[in-house]
């Protein structure tokens, strides 16, 4: 007889469907709700960049054992979830970050000579500034990843949306959905846009910044290239500071964001709709310019919302309230198979890690 289910996740991205899976690990019953299909929200699109890089070398090392998972989880998996080419940064900040890469140990990442950088990365343009090569980073496949992590939970995935999470007196959290109403010993909160309004509903306010964002796909012109490295272009050589590009499964296209985002109100209406059509036409002006080796008409469109915490657009913190866990951040797919766990241990009595904590302020660059 199958057992009740004794922690619920909220919310179907990547970083729900990895600490679901994480706690079916462990053994723990488990059911996660999420609204629509799995990684339909900010998880939504078929690649985003696994890279080591970042400001605060605890978030270095967080990823880096992150990285460990994801190639754990490709050969449990069978199917490839990051690719091998590797992730390519240009730009001043591109040293500042090896140094700090350097500092943590561990990553396989250099400077990178131009000629090397045209051979890794085809598509771009002529640059000869400073470049770094990360060899462990790559395009993580994240629809492939989503895929796994979802059929790997089965039944344990359950479409509702849930409307309310009442932790009671007797220790035990109640959650309704529009479906259901159960109760759990600890109940996990990872439903990006969401988790600040489920937050409100047990008295805590979450420091989160709501915004949109929209990334474009182009084709490749002629051949897919054989391999082709992501791109983080902080060089302002081509117009543009916080690019970032990947590609998708084959090579042939390849996709294009600014890290730039629109504001929008608590209600999700945008402050300057206009705005956003700004950043799309940005994105192919880049691409004409920079990235000579694809069509500059975009083939496909990925619109999304994003939350952020204000020490960091790449900051990472959980709240608890009692048995409840609330998770907000930013640019987390990759770092979610390390997060999930890290969330599965603390939802079953292991303590949360202390720089997952909020007043750590995980992602922010430190002195």
């Amino acid at each position: 007889m199958a057992r009740s289910p004794q922690v619920a996740v909220v919310g179907g991205g990547i970083v729900g469907l990895s600490t679901a899976y994480a706690l079916v690990e462990q053994g723990v019953a488990v059911r996660l709700y999420e609204a629509g299909l799995p990684g339909g929200g900010q998880s939504a699109g078929e690649s985003r960049i696994f890279r080591h890089a970042h400001d605060d070398p605890r978030l270095v090392a967080f990823v880096r054992e992150s990285r460990a998972v994801w190639a754990d989880w490709a050969e449990r998996f069978g199917v490839e979830l990051v690719s091998p080419d590797g992730a390519l940064a240009i730009g001043d900040s591109a040293l500042e970050r090896l140094h700090v890469l350097e500092q943590v140990g561990g990553v396989a990442a250099r400077t990178i000579a131009p000629d090397e950088l045209a051979d890794r990365m085809p598509l771009l343009a002529t640059y000869a500034g400073p470049a770094m090569f990360d060899e462990a980073g790559g395009a993580i496949r994240t629809r492939a990843a989503i895929e796994a992590l979802t059929a790997a939970l089965g039944d344990a995935v359950a479409t509702a949306e849930v409307i309310s999470i009442d932790p009671r007196e007797d220790g035990t959290v109640e959650v309704r959905s529009v479906t259901d109403r159960a109760t759990y010993s600890t109940v996990v909160v990872c439903a990006g846009r969401e988790t600040a309004r489920l937050a409100r509903s047990v008295g805590l306010s979450l420091p989160v910044r709501l915004a949109a964002h929209v990334r474009l796909t182009f084709a490749v012109k002629g051949t897919a290239p054989a391999r082709v490295a992501c791109l983080q272009d902080g060089s302002g050589d081509f117009g543009e500071v916080g690019v970032y590009a990947t590609p998708m499964p084959g090579n042939a296209r390849y996709a294009v964001g600014l890290s730039q985002t629109v504001g929008v109100r608590d209600d999700g209406t945008f402050i300057d709709a206009a705005a956003l059509r700004s950043l799309d036409e940005r994105a192919r002006a880049y691409v004409a310019r920079a990235l000579p080796g694809l069509d500059p008409q975009p083939v496909e469109f990925v619109h999304c919302w994003v939350t952020d915490l204000p020490w960091s657009e790449d900051g990472v913190a959980v709240w608890e309230a009692g048995p409840v866990l609330f998770v907000a951040g930013h640019n987390l797919f990759k770092q979610a198979p390390s997060l999930g766990r890290a969330l599965a241990r603390a939802a079953t009595g292991g303590g949360l890690a202390a720089e997952l904590m909020p007043q750590a302020r995980l992602g922010e660059p430190q002195q």
